[in-house]
């Protein structure tokens, strides 16, 4: 069987096993919206549902980006603190250097597809298992924002559009970060389903060995994948430090079991070579539409964690349940 044969298998068995998971994840994300709707007459106002999905966005972003890890059997627990280290550096870059603000933001975002990169050659090239890989990436990336910054905030108070990126309204009354966040969303949909490197990605899931075996440079293609994600991860700090017009060095941990919440939710297995983008935006709205509605019915802040992790059991037993089926 050729690398094209394996890889094109890999993608129609994962896309059909996803169907069902996606369509399950869109009517609870209805059923939701609905409840919430009819729960409190607060819920269906457009300025929280903007609310929602403004508050989406940063974690949306970071799960797009896991969704590629995940596909291929992998976990990135770095895309937190990496988030916080590549916002430390638009600081640098904007602030302390006094670049102009797209060459500052451009590299801010390189500098994030350079933490995956790296995460990418720990696991493909010294064989480290990804979640040791990136659990010492999120320490490291951690202890360099604190350290770059000396362990205080960067702001860009000065600088003049930087706060625009998530918080300016290109269209009238929806923030730029949610238009960040969908489009983003297809930039990563169309690389899963339109290009090599979903093909590589779904292959190298679904079966490692056999993809090396059909002639794919299976090193290669992990590395450019974890930096496909990494630039998620760049665009996300970028977003996260616009929206507080400052870099807060010590944010970040938490960020990552959000956005692989969010992939679990929207049917990506966590046993690899199953997946989609447009699974995780369900995922991601589905947390935020949840947490959002349970506060607004004044539920104790500590209701809303146990209700996203509740959600979260159920999304990995059906999937466990799936696998054994197939």
């Amino acid at each position: 069987m050729t690398a094209e044969q394996t890889t094109t298998r890999g993608t129609r068995m994962a896309t059909l096993r996803g169907r069902v998971q996606q369509l399950l994840a869109f009517a609870s994300l209805v059923l939701i919206f609905v409840f919430f709707s009819v729960a409190s007459p607060n819920f269906l106002t457009f300025s929280n549902v903007t609310g929602i999905l403004l508050s989406t966005a940063v974690v949306g972003l970071l799960a797009l980006g896991v969704t590629f890890i995940i596909i291929t059997g992998g976990i990135d627990l770095s895309i937190g603190t990496g988030m916080t280290l590549v916002a430390v550096m638009a600081g640098v870059f904007i602030v302390y250097n006094g670049l102009p603000l797209p060459l500052g933001v451009a590299l801010a975002v390189l500098f994030g597809a350079v933490i995956g990169a790296t995460n990418g050659f720990f696991v493909a090239v010294l064989k480290i298992p990804s979640f040791i890989a990136t659990l010492a990436m999120m320490m490291a990336a951690e202890g360099l924002a604190l350290v770059i910054s000396n362990a205080r905030p960067i702001y860009f108070s000065n600088v003049e559009g930087y706060s625009h990126i998530a918080l300016g309204a290109l269209i009238p009354g929806v923030p730029n970060a949610i238009l960040v966040f969908f489009g983003m969303a297809l930039l990563g949909w169309f690389i899963l389903t339109k290009t090599i490197i979903g093909r590589y990605t779904f292959a190298i899931g679904s079966n490692e060995e056999a993809t090396a075996l059909s002639g794919v440079n299976v090193t290669k293609w992990t590395i450019i994948i974890y930096s496909v994600a990494g630039i998620f991860t760049g665009v996300a700090g970028v977003v996260l430090s616009s929206r507080l017009n400052s870099a807060q060095p010590a944010l970040g941990m938490g960020y990552e079991l959000e956005a692989i919440a969010a992939v679990v939710i929207g049917g990506t297995s966590l046993q690899g070579g199953k997946g989609s983008i447009i699974g995780t935006v369900i995922g991601a709205l589905i947390m935020g539409t949840l947490i959002n509605g349970l506060r607004i019915m004044s539920i104790p802040q500590e209701w809303p964690q146990l209700a996203v992790g509740a959600v979260i059991l159920v999304a990995v037993y059906l999937d466990i349940l799936r696998r054994r089926r197939s």
